[in-house]
C-alpha cells in the first residue's frame, strides 16, 4: 500500500504526435527508507541528467508524449536491464542499483548495501511501473499513427574519465548500432547537427543506446528508438549547484528541436 503523500512513480504527459520522449534520469528524489542507508554523496544526485524537462519544454509544445521519473538513478536505474546484465561487456558502468557515483565514490554507509530481496522490492515498485507506462504509451501511439518514434533525452558531464577519455562529443546519438531505428537516422542526425555548425557529434560512438533503446526500437514494428546523450556542457553548469545555463540553452534547444523533428520525418515516412 502506497504511504500517505508519496510522490508518483513517474509523471506521462500525454500529447497528439507519434512522439514519445523518455527522461528516465530526470528525478532526484530518494525516498527516506532508502536514503537512511546511502552516504551524503548520494543526496547531490550528481549524476543525474539535470533540467532536461526544462530543455525539452518545445516538445511538450509541439505535441510529443512526454515521460519522467520521480526518483533517482541511484534508487533504481530505469535504462538497465532488470536482470542488471552489462549493456557494454568488457566495459566498466553502473548497475541497475548502482552502489557509486560515475566518481566512485560509494552511495552507500558500510554494511548497508542492497541485497536481492531490496533488489527485486525496488524493481517492483520503481522500475516496473516506469516501464509499464512506456510501453503502454508506445502501444497506444503505435495504434493511433502507427510509426512511432521513441526519443531517449540523456545527458552527462562532458568529462567521465571512468567511462571514456577526454571530452565527449557534444551530441552522442545511439540507435543500437542502427539496430532500433530506421536505417541511418543515428547518422543522418549526427550530419544534421555538423551542419549547423558549433557543436561536435557522432552516432553509435561510446553510447549506442542503453536497455530502452535497445528494447523499445523494433523498426520492423513500427517503433523506432534513438538515445541522446547530451553533453551538459553545452546548456548548464557542470559542477554543483548545476545551475541552468539560459544563455547556452537558448542556443541548443532550436537545434534539439529541428532534430526532433527530422527524425519524427523520417520516422512517419517509413
Amino acid at each position: 500500500m502506497t504511504a500517505p503523500n508519496t510522490p508518483p512513480v513517474f509523471t506521462l504527459h500525454r500529447g497528439s504526435l507519434p512522439l514519445l520522449i523518455s527522461i528516465p534520469h530526470l528525478g532526484t528524489q530518494i525516498p527516506a527508507d532508502i536514503a537512511a542507508t546511502m552516504t551524503p554523496a548520494a543526496f547531490r544526485t550528481d549524476d543525474c541528467d539535470w533540467h532536461l524537462d526544462r530543455l525539452y519544454a518545445f516538445a511538450k509544445r509541439m505535441g510529443a508524449s512526454i515521460l519522467a521519473p520521480t526518483y533517482a538513478r541511484y534508487v533504481i536505474d530505469l535504462n538497465r536491464p532488470p536482470d542488471g546484465a552489462n549493456l557494454y561487456p568488457g566495459q566498466d558502468t553502473t548497475g541497475l542499483l548502482p552502489v557509486d557515483t560515475f566518481d566512485k565514490e560509494p552511495l552507500y554507509l558500510e554494511g548497508r548495501l542492497p541485497d536481492e530481496a531490496e533488489v527485486a522490492r525496488r524493481r517492483d515498485a520503481y522500475w516496473m511501473p516506469y516501464h509499464g507506462a512506456l510501453s503502454g504509451e508506445l502501444a497506444a501511439l503505435k495504434a493511433q499513427h502507427g510509426n512511432v518514434l521513441l526519443w531517449e533525452a540523456h545527458s552527462i558531464r562532458s568529462h567521465v574519465p571512468r567511462f571514456f577519455e577526454g571530452r565527449l562529443p557534444d551530441f552522442n546519438f545511439g540507435t543500437s548500432n542502427g539496430a532500433s531505428a530506421v536505417a541511418g537516422l543515428g547518422e543522418e542526425l549526427a550530419a544534421v547537427v555538423e551542419r549547423h555548425g558549433g557543436y561536435s557529434a557522432v552516432a553509435n560512438g561510446r553510447f549506442k543506446g542503453g536497455y530502452i533503446t535497445r528494447q523499445y526500437g523494433q523498426p520492423s514494428q513500427c517503433v523506432h528508438a534513438v538515445q541522446l546523450e547530451l553533453s551538459q556542457i553545452t546548456y548548464m553548469q557542470e559542477q554543483p549547484p548545476y545551475a541552468y545555463d539560459q544563455a547556452l540553452a537558448a542556443m541548443i534547444e532550436p537545434l534539439l528541436e529541428q532534430l526532433v523533428a527530422t527524425a519524427l520525418e523520417r520516422v512517419r515516412a517509413c
